[in-house]
């Protein structure tokens, strides 16, 4: 009986077994195979070397990938604790807001933000018109991809925080302040602590894709932001140099799998992610 349960569950999981394997480990497989082959599909290790010569827009892309995670860090978590002490009509309403950008397309987000940032936009409308001072260029700018990357990734930063905000014991919060504990020391010593699993989440869901992005580089960037995204999205669709795409690649694969492994380090006791 036990065997055909067992052989029942195996049954279940085989779509889903096929699936991670068409769909994720069949695509890994392929980044790894052209990095490290040439043309002619020999063994070559030329793409890697390849590398050294976007050391620079690698650096640029880690910078700018940090800068978003910590404006985000810092301005999610005070919006997910103040949800998290919210009554449940009230978070739900709250999540619900959090979420709501999401629903929309993330071209059509960015996109929005060039209207609102160009030069003849509404931001300059409004500073020419009613203070008199501009025109300001904020489009094509550096600035302009990080505000990109924190208005699109944001939730993913709010999102996990509240998740662990939630099933925080507050009675340790009100044991710090029957203490004695000011605001800062019960913060420091008690919440912070507490938040960690969903900082690190937090950190590694907008890290990735803040690196890794390009959509929000070209079309807030221009010129004056090319992130590895860009070098990647050129080399397969108009340089059709697959190897060197793909050996770029590899390196962020790499940044992920690293990622993921500082997520899993810090995970529930129970070892779920907290997403």
């Amino acid at each position: 009986m036990e065997k055909q349960k067992t052989f029942a569950a195996k049954l279940v999981s085989a779509p889903y077994v096929f699936w991670a394997a068409l769909f994720i480990i069949t695509p890994l497989f392929m980044v790894v195979y052209y990095a490290f082959t040439d043309s002619l599909g020999a063994f070559s290790l030329k793409n890697i070397l390849a590398i050294s010569d976007y050391a620079g827009t690698i650096l640029l892309s880690v910078w700018l990938g940090l800068i978003a995670t910590v404006i985000c860090l810092v301005i999610a978590y005070p919006i997910a604790f103040i949800i998290a002490t919210s009554s449940a009509p009230v978070q739900r309403t709250l999540v619900m807001l959090t979420m709501l950008p999401m629903w929309m397309n993330f071209l059509i987000r960015t996109y929005s933000w060039m209207s609102i940032l160009e030069d003849t936009g509404f931001i300059n409308m409004f500073l020419t018109k009613v203070l008199g001072i501009g025109p300001l260029h904020l489009i094509n700018t550096r600035a302009a991809v990080v505000l990109g990357m924190v208005y699109n990734f944001l939730p993913y930063m709010i999102l996990p925080l509240y998740s662990v905000m939630t099933k925080m014991d507050y009675s340790l919060v009100e044991a710090a302040q029957d203490l004695g504990g000011n605001k800062l020391i019960v913060f420091k010593s008690v919440v912070l602590p507490l938040s960690i699993p969903g900082i690190v989440s937090g950190i590694t869901m907008v890290f990735v894709p803040s690196v890794s992005t390009f959509y929000i580089s070209q079309k807030l960037g221009g010129t004056s932001a090319t992130l590895i995204g860009d070098v990647i999205e050129m080399q397969f669709q108009t340089a059709n140099n697959y190897h060197l795409g793909a050996s770029l690649s590899f390196i962020l694969m790499i940044l992920i799998f690293i990622s993921l492994a500082i997520m899993h380090k810090f995970s529930d006791d129970d070892g779920e992610v907290l997403i």
